[in-house]
């Protein structure tokens, strides 16, 4: 269980399922029941071949864990393609049952309240190989311009069981860390997660590449790359940065990664020391475009700027750095550091992750050109589907978890009004659940302690409905009145306007409320809505 669980879950009924017309799979793979929280996963040793030619994987991982309540039974994960070639404990073979992707292996005994166990499963297979990856998960078995094999996996969403059996869910990640031992044909090397301690020959066409992670972390960003690695190495204020490109990249990638150094600046400054200084950082180059594999960043931007040379804002501020650099490096903080224990709160990465973006461009560009950027997402904005998901069924929110939750981010800074109390808060926030799972209500209470402020209905409304608050604004004769519109009850959130060249606040309702003063003309009166994300209407009445 990572660190310190910090979780207020709130389980849905079976009826509840059902009537959302999920499945048994999603709930064994999504839900917590108690053959998976009677036990605590303190490592995972994984030692592994891996066969690119046959696209296929054999090995064992050893599972270290802590039983919190005794039982004889508990549920592990492997997808249901790969074969279970055994499961053993005190080097005696244990009886199992497949549900899906569900593995309950049964102890021949009781085991014991805060005992420590450790089981060795063996397995093979091929595993699901990813249409499009990072977008769907799986393997991607390809090569580069010489011929080498190329060769990568991103699981976000789909489950680390996929090719690994393990405890698949975010609530429980190895307490004391893991090593990734993956054996691939000589001539090619396998980079993973944490630092490099061995490699060694092992004289039969293979050889093994050891590396270990002393953090604890998610199951889904355990990671192997292969290929025709060049590494580069530098030393920044304390941090080493690690680069594994393909060979034929070494120079390229040697001028573009120097952004790094400004990022790592820029980040450890707002949200704090970099969590994972003892393993490392690392970007490492894929045939896929991202993924946040913790220490392992995955690369695959081609060395561009922008998103593959596009700018998702639409300003041309995201051409000045490279998205997936950024992106995916701002992940360490948020979603790695600071994770979501159930994917419906996904929002709590990857929101927090793009607003990371902004905060990027305004260290660099300044606070202009951010808030171009953040009014540039807005387009991004779909408002198809509320951000955060259906617990305990592997089910995510929409995409929107991404712009909008970085625009309410920025909403929330500019709600607060004050900058040096916004910052200071940020940094708290990634500094006390540095290294912890914790869920959406966890966050909204710390935001509301921290701002002395009652913010709950605007994370309300961002996060579970799909309408933006609308500003209405009345004007009959020369007499201004205002309310909200907006799905959460009782919203409400200041908001600043200029009545005829002087800034005012307003704490508007959902109730119509009339300005003191008198407006003759429209063009006397103007809304700041480019720093929060709303809507305006403005209503003539005769």
């Amino acid at each position: 269980m990572k660190k310190n669980l910090s979780v207020l879950f709130v389980f849905i009924s079976i009826q509840t399922l059902s009537a959302q017309n999920f499945t048994r799979k999603d709930s064994l793979h999504g839900g917590l029941r108690f053959e998976r929280t009677c036990f605590d996963v303190l490592r995972y040793d994984l030692n592994i071949t891996i066969n690119p030619d046959e696209k296929s994987i054999v090995g064992f991982n050893d599972i270290a864990f802590k039983i919190v309540e005794s039982t004889s039974r508990i549920q592990l994960d492997l997808f249901e393609n790969m074969k279970i070639d055994s499961i053993l404990y005190n080097n005696q073979k244990l009886e199992y049952v497949r549900e899906f992707n569900a593995v309950f292996v049964q102890f021949p005994n009781q085991l014991l309240q805060n005992s420590t166990q450790t089981l060795r499963f063996y397995y093979s297979g091929k595993p699901k190989i990813a249409k499009r990856a990072p977008w769907d998960g799986g393997f991607v078995f390809t090569k580069d311009r010489n011929k080498n094999h190329f060769v990568g996996v991103a699981v976000q969403g789909t489950g680390a069981s996929l090719w690994y059996p393990v405890k698949d869910t975010q609530t429980d990640e190895p307490d004391n860390g893991a090593t990734i031992k993956v054996a691939v044909p000589n001539g090619l090397m396998n980079v993973s997660n944490g630092r490099l301690t061995r490699s060694e020959d092992m004289k039969n066409g293979y050889t093994r590449w050891d590396w270990d992670v002393k953090n604890p972390i998610n199951t889904y960003n355990i990671t192997i790359n292969i290929g025709d690695y060049v590494h580069i190495h530098e030393h920044h204020k304390g941090l080493d940065l690690d680069y594994y490109v393909l060979r034929e990249n070494e120079a390229i990638a040697r001028k573009h990664f120097e952004e790094v150094k400004p990022m790592m600046d820029c980040f450890q400054n707002k949200f704090g020391e970099y969590p994972f200084k003892n393993d490392g950082f690392k970007l490492v180059e894929t045939s896929y475009l991202g993924m946040e594999h913790q220490s392992a960043v995955a690369y695959g931007n081609k060395y561009l700027k922008g998103y593959l040379g596009n700018d998702l804002s639409g300003t041309g501020i995201g051409l000045l750095f490279d998205y997936i650099t950024i992106h995916e490096s701002g992940h360490e903080w948020f979603g790695n550091s600071i994770t979501s224990a159930d994917i419906a709160d996904m929002w709590i990465h990857e929101g927090f992750t793009q607003y990371t973006e902004i905060v990027f461009v305004e260290c660099q560009f300044g606070y202009e050109k951010a808030m171009s950027y953040a009014n540039g997402l807005r387009k991004n904005v779909q408002n198809d589907r509320p951000i955060i998901g259906q617990c305990c069924v592997n089910n995510e929110g929409g995409g929107d978890m991404y712009p909008k939750g970085a625009l309410l981010l920025n909403t929330l800074r500019h709600v607060l009004n004050d900058d040096e109390k916004w910052w200071a808060m940020l940094f708290k926030y990634s500094e006390t659940f540095r290294h912890k799972i914790i869920d959406t209500p966890t966050v909204v209470a710390f935001f509301n302690a921290e701002s002395g402020m009652n913010l709950t209905p605007i994370f309300n409304q961002y996060l579970n409905y799909t309408s933006i608050p609308k500003l209405e604004v009345r004007k009959k004769g020369s007499k201004i009145s205002y309310r909200w519109v907006a799905s959460e009850p009782n919203f409400e959130m200041p908001i600043d306007i200029t009545i005829k060249g002087v800034e005012t606040r307003l704490t508007p309702t959902q109730h119509w409320q009339q300005l003191p003063q008198k407006i003759k003309n429209w063009e006397d009166l103007s809304i700041k809505n480019n720093e929060v994300f709303i809507e305006v209407a403005k209503v003539q009445s005769f």
